[in-house]
């Protein structure tokens, strides 16, 4: 768990896996006219594993819910707005290792500088995105509704895109994302005929 506030105070969140129900397999032993319980101890139920991602967004919508406790004045989710997803945006940024560079910096726009400089550390582009689409995710979650998401505000989708093409062009790498082609497409470059149309 990171630090939710200025102080330096940390706070961990221990998540609890779900556990399965157990089951008991009742067998009928007619030569005795009785009814036996079997159940062997690999039957025992065994706690189920939460995919990566689920772990990721539970940590997630976590750590955003500590950083509204912290906040001063402290904040209610329901009255969380897009400028306060901003302000957290901004608050990660102290705990970033991705190296963005200035304008005045010898190795603005190098996607490999040859040394080192003291530009400052931010969160990448690509971790912001991807933990927003988590948030967005769990806030429905646990109850919000689509229509009130701030983390789906307009102000949070412009924020991300200044923030993409500030560091394509200062860390000199593309964050275009390659257009999948479809299957005529695809065809018609590999050579291969057009499908004929069905008989009439």
């Amino acid at each position: 768990m990171m630090n939710m506030n200025s102080s330096g105070s940390q706070q961990e969140v221990n998540s609890c896996p779900d556990l399965d129900t157990t089951s008991m397999v009742m067998t009928t032993t007619t030569s005795t006219n009785s009814i036996m319980t079997s159940a062997s101890s690999s039957s025992a139920s065994s706690p189920t594993t939460l995919s990566r991602y689920e772990n990721q967004k539970r940590r997630d919508w976590n750590t955003f819910g500590q950083y509204l406790r912290n906040h001063r004045p402290p904040l209610s989710l329901s009255r969380c707005s897009g400028a306060h997803v901003l302000e957290f945006l901004r608050y990660l940024d102290q705990f970033g290792k991705t190296k963005v560079h200035n304008q005045l910096c010898p190795f603005f726009g190098h996607p490999n500088p040859p040394g080192p400089c003291p530009c400052p550390l931010r969160q990448a582009w690509g971790s912001l995105d991807a933990l927003i689409g988590r948030l967005r995710a769990a806030y429905e979650e646990n109850g919000g509704k689509p229509e009130a998401n701030p983390f789906g505000a307009r102000a949070v989708r412009l924020y991300l895109r200044e923030v993409r093409d500030s560091q394509s062009k200062a860390r000199g790498i593309s964050y275009e994302k390659k257009k999948r082609k479809r299957p005529g497409q695809l065809q018609q470059q590999q050579g291969a005929p057009p499908a004929l149309p069905p008989p009439s």
